[in-house]
């Protein structure tokens, strides 16, 4: 059975964000591609046409020999256009050629779907092509792109003139870097969890130039009010102030080199201000961090009372937790917030814990009982927990079990027996 729920979206919701758009942008960095893939599969059925851009692809003519093939397997006597204008026609032809045919496609919805689109050069040739497709689509056709990048250009055109439906937001402030303004701004994006990642414009900074400018822009990021000693004391604490100084300033025009050589103009984007002692956000640069997402949507769960809507936050931040915070990473100020976000992740897996045991959704409440303890293992609460779920679910063997898993562990680490509340539930069991 399809999902009925994507990602807190409902079908229905879906359907109507997207109805009238010309293009769907399945958002980067958000785990929905396949439940959105599954939405197109039961929406629209035989309209969906899904081509996934092969690895290595060097150029648009290398690309789309392939597309016209796989289309030629799924419908019969597809192409005609498209073939004769590979046959030496221009990128912006090639383009209109495929409009023309997916026009002739005989269903009374046909959705594009492209995935991977990344792998194929976003150069000169390609925006031809893409914007030739694009405004030539039938009513009845819409583009769906799914791709690990998604840069500014082409489609910010189209964004503007409301063409573009963008999925998998749901939860944001905004549309990220795809957000109309008045006077655009680079849009910066950085997702912490993991290895770490830093996007500008849909382009990913890949050449730090170094450990240390990488590092003092993640540090920047995360401490968005901060003062010059804090920062010396962190990266430079046995430098002289003046050495120190020089040293920062050299790597903090590394960090503006690298979020202003992915935006197509001549200006130089700072990442900070200096003002009144303190170092914090540039608003030439617009900023978005999953881990500050991560921590609003963990506190807004905490201070609500609707059941509902607890679920939705805990889950989303579940979602954002990928891994670890910047686990490559052993600086002392990474260590210890890697420490603290760990544990906010674990109160979330807790309250969605909680939250099913509530429902007496036995299964669903272990499930995320047993990961909080991974994260959390001595959180005695929590194994008390555990055993009550097995017992409520008759495992009583199992909810033993677990007293014995607390007890061993609690041995080894502190070296003390579980407490008297623990040991009386164990004690009740039958």
């Amino acid at each position: 059975m399809l999902p009925k729920i994507v990602t807190s979206v409902s079908f229905d919701s879906f359907r109507e964000m997207s109805a009238g758009k010309k293009i769907i942008l399945l958002y980067p960095w958000a785990n929905f591609r396949n439940l959105f893939l599954a939405y197109f599969l039961n929406d629209v059925q035989e309209g969906l046409l899904y081509h996934r851009i092969p690895e290595n692809v060097d150029n648009l003519r290398e690309w789309l020999p392939g597309l016209l093939d796989e289309l030629q397997h799924v419908v019969a006597d597809f192409g005609s256009n498209l073939t004769s204008a590979l046959d030496g026609g221009s990128p912006a032809s090639i383009g209109e050629a495929l409009a023309s045919d997916l026009a002739n496609v005989d269903s009374e919805r046909v959705v594009f779907f492209l995935d991977e689109l990344d792998r194929v050069p976003q150069d000169d040739d390609f925006k031809a092509f893409i914007t030739a497709l694009i405004d030539n689509l039938a009513d009845n056709t819409q583009l769906a792109v799914n791709s690990r990048l998604l840069t500014y250009e082409p489609w910010m055109n189209w964004v503007y003139d409301d063409q573009v439906a963008i999925l998998g937001t749901a939860h944001r402030r905004n549309n990220l870097m795809f957000t109309k303004e008045e006077s655009p701004r680079p849009q910066l994006e950085v997702y912490a969890f993991g290895r770490g990642h830093a996007i500008t414009n849909g382009r990913e900074i890949k050449n730090w130039d170094g450990a240390l400018p990488r590092n003092l822009f993640f540090y920047f990021i995360d401490n968005p009010l901060v003062t010059r000693d804090q920062i010396f004391e962190v990266f430079w604490p046995k430098l002289t102030v003046k050495d120190a100084t020089n040293v920062f300033h050299v790597t903090k025009r590394k960090i503006t080199e690298r979020i202003s050589m992915n935006v197509d103009d001549d200006e130089n984007y700072e990442l900070t201000n200096y003002s009144a002692g303190f170092y914090m956000p540039s608003d030439k640069v617009v900023r978005h961090y999953d881990v500050f997402d991560f921590e609003e949507a963990i506190e807004q769960a905490l201070i609500s009372d609707d059941a509902h809507e607890q679920e939705v936050l805990f889950s989303y931040a579940i979602d954002i937790y990928k891994a670890p915070f910047l686990h490559t990473v052993e600086l002392p100020w990474v260590v210890a917030r890697r420490q603290q976000l760990q544990e906010m992740y674990a109160e979330a897996l807790i309250g969605m814990a909680r939250l099913q045991a509530d429902k007496e959704q036995w299964e669903e409440a272990l499930g995320y009982y047993v990961r909080a303890l991974k994260e959390i293992p001595n959180r005695e609460d929590i194994h008390r927990d555990v055993m009550q779920v097995y017992a409520n679910m008759g495992r009583v063997d199992d909810a033993k079990a677990q007293y014995k898993t607390l007890e061993d562990h609690l041995k080894k680490s502190v070296g003390v027996p579980p407490s008297n509340e623990t040991q009386e539930l164990f004690n009740s069991l039958s």
